[in-house]
């Protein structure tokens, strides 16, 4: 069942505006997710049908990534933007490859956090899961609390993910900048999987969904930015 309204109590829950993770999940069928975040996604749908197909798409492309990394010998991963956990979550991807593997999952979403809790108590292994709240921009925090938990080898090559959050990061925040020095942090052998929405080589139909559906983003607490 989707979460009550009145569950917002929980600390940090932003609920006077759609959240760009929450509409995600319901983009995906999944159930962490509140009426505001509906409602936005259902006329963002409206507006734009095929979005929810891009998310989807954009989950595959995770999986494929994660299998990729796995298979070049990569077996621990520091997911950014890791969002709320749903079908086809990193750690459960790279296990099936190497059952060693080791994921830390950082999210800024206080649903996000305390679902990936419940998902890892439930089939995760604390030596070798953690997820942990915090802002990606804030690169030597993050890494040193990413290190501090005890899952990471920082000598050893790590798998970085920043799929389907960077778009988030307005030109202000640099996020150029902010994956330099994540790369200035990684060791030798290292991966990063990444995306972001570009309009390169759309075609001209649809220009004029594609910018109302954006309008539509600019209003929650996730506008996203489109870079070529």
């Amino acid at each position: 069942m989707p979460p009550h309204d009145e569950d917002h109590k929980l600390a940090g829950i932003d609920l006077e505006r759609p959240n760009a993770a929450r509409v995600y999940d319901w983009y995906l069928n999944g159930t962490t997710n509140w009426a505001i975040d509906r409602e936005f996604g259902a006329k963002a749908m409206e507006t734009f049908p095929i979005v929810a197909e891009l998310a989807k798409i954009g989950r595959e492309f995770l999986g494929r990534g994660v299998q990729y990394m796995a298979k070049q010998g990569i077996s621990q991963f520091l997911d950014l933007g890791s969002g709320v956990p749903t079908v086809g979550n990193v750690h459960e991807i790279a296990d099936e490859i190497n059952p060693a593997s080791r994921c830390v999952y950082v999210d800024n979403e206080p649903v996000a956090v305390a679902h990936s809790r419940i998902v890892l108590e439930r089939e995760g292994d604390p030596d070798r899961h953690a997820v942990l709240p915090g802002d990606l921009l804030d690169v030597e925090d993050i890494w040193r609390r990413a290190i501090n938990t005890g899952v990471l080898d920082p000598q050893q090559p790590i798998g970085l993910i920043a799929v389907g959050v960077l778009y988030f990061f307005g030109p202000e925040q640099n996020p150029h900048e902010v994956i330099r020095r994540y790369r200035d942090l990684l060791p030798t052998g290292a991966y990063l999987l990444s995306s972001h929405v570009t309009l390169d080589h759309a075609p001209v139909e649809g220009d004029d969904e594609r910018s109302r559906v954006q309008q539509q983003y600019a209003s929650s607490s996730s506008p996203f930015h489109i870079r070529d």
